[in-house]
């Protein structure tokens, strides 16, 4: 996920600090890594250099200073393309499931036990997922992030179980490269 782009996103809806930046970004994307608050400054002085967003001015609002942001014209052409642009499939997939599978069956572990262990993890995250998705008061935005991670979890737990029905075949494949 891009920070540049999803900060330009929010200084779309008006001016906005880094700490209210943060805060919204939590909120809208409730199943993403939390934005770390040096990442947040950090992005907003990189799109001030560049030219997508510039100082506002400065508010108290009774507390300490915090310096408002807002989207330059810039900033909302680059936002409008971003937000146009398909994202392509990954060419490569990186499965580190995949990974500590190969390594088990090299390094004379257990896979099927490791797949085992892996796929009760993989259950209790969808169970966490599901009370998260089904709590009174659930927002569309925290279901329809919930609903794609457990999708992910779901082809994970199907790939898991392909893979520990070609566990003999594997091995003798890893074991003979």
């Amino acid at each position: 996920m891009s920070t540049r782009h999803i900060l330009l996103g929010l200084l779309a809806t008006g001016p906005s600090h880094g700490y209210d930046l943060k805060r919204r970004h939590d909120e809208r994307f409730p199943q993403a890594r939390p934005l770390a608050y040096g990442q947040v400054y950090t992005t907003l002085q990189r799109l001030v250099r560049d030219g997508l967003a510039e100082v506002e001015g400065v508010d108290s609002d009774g507390g300490p200073e915090r310096t408002m942001y807002r989207s330059t014209d810039d900033g909302a052409r680059e936002l409008a393309e971003w937000a146009g642009e398909i994202a392509p499939p990954a060419p490569f997939v990186t499965n580190e499931i995949f990974a500590k599978v190969v390594v088990s069956i090299l390094s004379g572990g257990d896979p099927e036990a490791y797949l085992q262990a892996q796929r009760a993890a993989h259950m209790e995250r969808m169970r966490q997922l599901t009370a998260v998705k089904t709590a009174p008061g659930a927002d569309l935005a925290t279901v329809l992030s919930a609903d794609y991670a457990l999708n992910h979890l779901d082809a994970d737990l199907r790939w898991m179980t392909t893979t520990a029905a070609r566990l003999t075949t594997l091995t003798v494949e890893v074991d003979s490269a």
